[in-house]
């Protein structure tokens, strides 16, 4: 009996168990109900009355050394698993907290312009950023002479082998609407988004780079109330019907009678009217330039600065905070 015993706990202690296999298999061997440890147990019952309460006590120590590995060996396995390191390696483990990103208040802005021209019947066109001079200049009816020819207005890419500027960044989003007349017969009520360029000095109001909405309407018998009724309407669906505008005579080479539209801008330092778009009847000198009959069709133009717009609807004070992503800023529009 004394050997048996024995014999199993050598056998114990010169256990090595590696992995999970092992594990179980060292559970069914000793601590299983029909393993060795519960085979020792008739030993009790067989032995002399006197040696009862020694075997025992030996088969105790038996079984507890078994417990004690395999709880050891348990413990060695797990803690030697795989270490997770995010949430992915544990589907039970809760995510972690991420900052949630939003769009550009200029995006935001540009989506609601949109939102308000599809509302009245006008659809999206889209032209390059980089212009040869007929698109950006010429068809638009800008005189070779024109300041906005020159080095102060705009960035000349490349000219040609007279020595005349042949492209440029575009500095408004019309070559659009040049290129759609070309492509497109009346009827025609189109915008124009997108981003344009221009060679002046940065301030609080103005900046190199800015986006503008352009818009086209090109139809027979368009006439200026039409023209004015959508300014109206743009301006108080975007800053309410209670909004502060004024229309005013301007002068542009490519539209004629042309206008502006300022808004009322509440500020801190000093309240004023700022300008946020330019508009007219298209000059029959384009039309024409562009191969539309100006004695059958009329039409109107404009073009709103989605940056101002911006800067007013936010309470912006410098134009210059759209363009340098401080997240201090940016955050606010998530």
């Amino acid at each position: 009996m004394f050997e048996q015993i024995s014999a199993i706990k050598e056998s114990l202690q010169a256990q090595k168990i590696k992995n999970q296999a092992e594990l179980e298999q060292f559970r069914l061997t000793f601590l299983s109900k029909k393993g060795k440890i519960s085979e020792l147990m008739p030993l009790i019952g067989k032995a002399a009355n006197e040696e009862k309460r020694i075997i025992g006590q030996l088969i105790n120590d038996v079984k507890q050394l078994a417990q004690g590995i395999f709880e050891s060996a348990q413990t060695e396995l797990e803690n030697s698993g795989p270490i997770i390191k995010k949430a992915t390696d544990d589907l039970t483990l809760p995510v972690l907290p991420f900052n949630q990103g939003g769009l550009h208040p200029l995006s935001k802005v540009l989506d609601e312009i949109k939102a308000v021209f599809f509302r009245l019947g006008f659809s999206i066109a889209d032209g390059p950023e980089l212009e040869d001079d007929f698109h950006n200049f010429t068809a638009l009816n800008f005189p070779p002479e024109h300041p906005a020819r020159d080095m102060q207005d705009t960035f000349f890419v490349r000219k040609d082998e007279e020595g005349k500027s042949d492209l440029v960044m575009r500095t408004h989003t019309s070559p659009v609407q040049v290129r759609l007349m070309q492509s497109q017969k009346p009827p025609i009520r189109s915008i124009m988004p997108g981003r344009v360029y221009r060679n002046e000095s940065i301030t609080a109001k103005s900046y190199c780079l800015f986006n503008q909405v352009e818009g086209l309407y090109i139809d027979k018998n368009v006439t200026m109330a039409e023209l004015k009724e959508t300014l109206i309407v743009l301006a108080k669906m975007m800053y309410g019907a209670d909004v502060k505008y004024r229309l005013r005579p301007s002068f542009f080479p490519f539209t004629e009678p042309s206008m502006e539209m300022d808004v009322w801008w509440e500020r801190k330092d000093g309240s004023r009217w700022l300008e946020i778009l330019g508009a007219g009847m298209v000059d029959p000198n384009v039309l024409t330039a562009c191969g539309v009959n100006p004695d059958e069709y009329t039409g109107f133009a404009l073009g709103l600065g989605v940056d101002r717009m911006a800067m007013l609807r936010y309470g912006l004070n410098d134009i210059r905070d759209l363009y340098e992503n401080d997240v201090r800023l940016i955050s606010q529009f998530a």
